[in-house]
């Protein structure tokens, strides 16, 4: 009888042994009725998602870094011809240069550079990521707040909470509960291409935590007649905190200010 596969702390692992949560998050990434081209599989671990999403997939890449695990994937996927289990780290891969989406039950602990790598590659058309409750709740908006990333992205692309998953779906359990973002690149982005700049000088600016309020660090930038006519264009109120301000406005904020 074979022995079980001892968890690595180093590694994050926390593997998703519930099959409805699974079947939702696959659902999430390639919904009922659609097909993925290209998927690429952020640590597939047993296989709990890859079995699940490999039906709704033409080319399934499952990336896998625990090389415990990858002699068990091949031998359960070999009859499957779509997947190709991959022992590589997920983040030294090549981003695909055709449109390509990407999920994954994604370690706690390396979701900041999962997400980064998903927003630098060019081809990617969406991501389904199950991360930690607060990190998906921050990035989302769902606190009521609005976070540096999220906005800065936000002309390219669209950030939703999507789902929920309780810690007693993870084998060992951890200590919080998941959530379920998903990570859309606009067919039409919301900027020009040329105005990505003013752009992130304007949030960056805006987020730089001097003044005390947004309206106070843009003035050391911007005169104050303008910010406030930026302000009352967007609707915000002078003494708003930087992360209230969801990414409409600051999307008005920028019509105003930039030069």
């Amino acid at each position: 009888m074979a022995r079980p596969t001892r968890v690595s702390r180093a590694l994050s692992q926390n593997f998703l042994a519930d099959r409805t949560a699974a079947g939702q998050l696959a659902r999430l990434a390639v919904p009922n009725g659609r097909e993925a081209p290209l998927l690429l599989e952020v640590g597939a671990g047993k296989g709990a998602l890859t079995e699940l999403l490999a039906p709704r997939c033409r080319c399934l890449l499952a990336y896998e870094i625990d090389p415990r695990l990858v002699p068990a994937l091949r031998t359960r996927f070999s009859g499957t011809p779509q997947v190709r289990v991959i022992a590589e780290d997920f983040l030294a891969a090549r981003p695909p240069g055709t449109p390509f989406s990407v999920a994954g039950n994604v370690p706690f602990s390396r979701t900041a550079a999962i997400v980064d790598w998903c927003l630098r590659a060019p081809a990617l058309t969406d991501a389904t990521l199950l991360t930690q409750l607060e990190y998906a709740r921050k990035r989302t908006g769902d606190y009521g707040s609005w976070s540096r990333l999220t906005v800065l992205t936000w002309p390219r692309h669209e950030w939703r909470l999507v789902g929920r998953v309780g810690r007693y779906s993870f084998r060992p359990v951890p200590r919080v509960d998941a959530g379920i973002v998903r990570i859309e690149r606009r067919r039409t982005p919301l900027l020009d291409a040329g105005a990505y700049d003013s752009w992130r000088r304007l949030v960056d600016l805006g987020f730089s935590g001097v003044g005390g309020s947004l309206h106070a660090s843009l003035r050391r930038v911007h005169p104050r007649r303008r910010v406030d006519a930026a302000f009352r264009e967007a609707g915000l109120d002078a003494r708003v905190l930087v992360g209230e301000v969801p990414p409409g406005a600051w999307l008005r904020l920028h019509e105003v200010l930039a030069p």
